[in-house]
């Protein structure tokens, strides 16, 4: 299987690197970016072929037999890339990380072609650390879902949806997610820094706590209330911080910003859509 990326920024250079990890060939991978300093960079960075021309890119994605071809480009450019690749498709798999773009418009600019998964990686994908949401049309077989999702794979956990609409909702929580855990951060950096304690040691306990408290969920796999309930001692310190976030509507605060966010992702759907 050949692997042609159609944009070579960030989460690109993610995937090319956690597909070389896991044993692909640079020879089975290609990058077409107009950007002459980032194909310089990707050339140099993962020994990759890279190339101006799209033509180039999608020939040698077929090469070995139908191939995987992922449009790692912003969202308002791939209307314009979609219908230049629409006549040079034979029988390759479509893989969009482009955020808000539905799939069926996505078909829809390449002239009804149907093989094509949508994907919402987040950005923690950059240290193979991510969850991505992914979405395939009706038609796409299952050999071609498992390419799909072995190469998301390389940076992260898969979600399957059964329904493009709920990718909205992968964005809102998942997609968007990464933000809402920085905002925490700054805020309990703040309140070491005002009690007393320095910069780094602030960083550095808010940020191993966070990711110890996530690396216990995951590995305890109990509910999280119910691990919250364990660290909430009667009359004890967490008790009084929790009433304080209850007080304050906390809770409710987020479960409203996360119903803005999948409010705003099916209105860019509609807009970008539309071109």
């Amino acid at each position: 299987m050949n692997i042609c990326f159609i944009g070579g920024g960030n989460m690109a250079g993610a995937l090319l690197g956690g597909l070389l990890q896991q044993g692909y060939s640079p020879a089975q991978i290609g990058v077409v970016e107009i950007n002459a300093e980032q194909r310089d960079r990707i050339k140099r960075e993962f020994s990759v072929e890279a190339t101006a021309e799209l033509s180039n890119g999608v020939a040698k994605s077929g090469e070995a037999g139908p191939g995987v071809i992922v449009l790692a480009i912003k969202p308002q450019q791939l209307s314009m890339v979609a219908r230049e690749l629409a006549p040079l498709l034979s029988d390759q798999l479509v893989i969009s990380i482009a955020a808000g773009i539905r799939a069926t418009d996505i078909s829809h600019w390449m002239g009804g072609y149907r093989q094509v998964v949508r994907a919402m990686p987040n950005t923690p994908a950059l240290v193979r650390a991510g969850v991505t949401g992914l979405y395939a049309l009706p038609g796409v077989d299952k050999e071609r879902r498992a390419h799909a999702e072995t190469i998301l794979g390389t940076v992260g956990s898969i979600v399957w949806c059964e329904q493009e609409e709920l990718l909205h909702a992968v964005t809102a929580v998942s997609g968007s997610g990464p933000a809402y855990v920085f905002y925490f951060i700054e805020a309990m950096q703040q309140a070491a820094l005002e009690l007393g304690l320095s910069a780094a040691q602030a960083r550095q306990l808010s940020l191993e706590t966070f990711f110890g408290a996530a690396k216990l969920a995951i590995q305890d796999r109990e509910n999280t209330a119910v691990l919250r309930v364990r660290v909430t001692s009667p009359g004890g310190t967490t008790e009084r911080a929790i009433a304080s976030l209850e007080n304050d509507d906390v809770k409710g605060a987020i479960v409203r910003a996360i119903k803005k966010s999948y409010q705003r992702s099916r209105e860019l759907g509609d807009e970008l859509g539309s071109t």
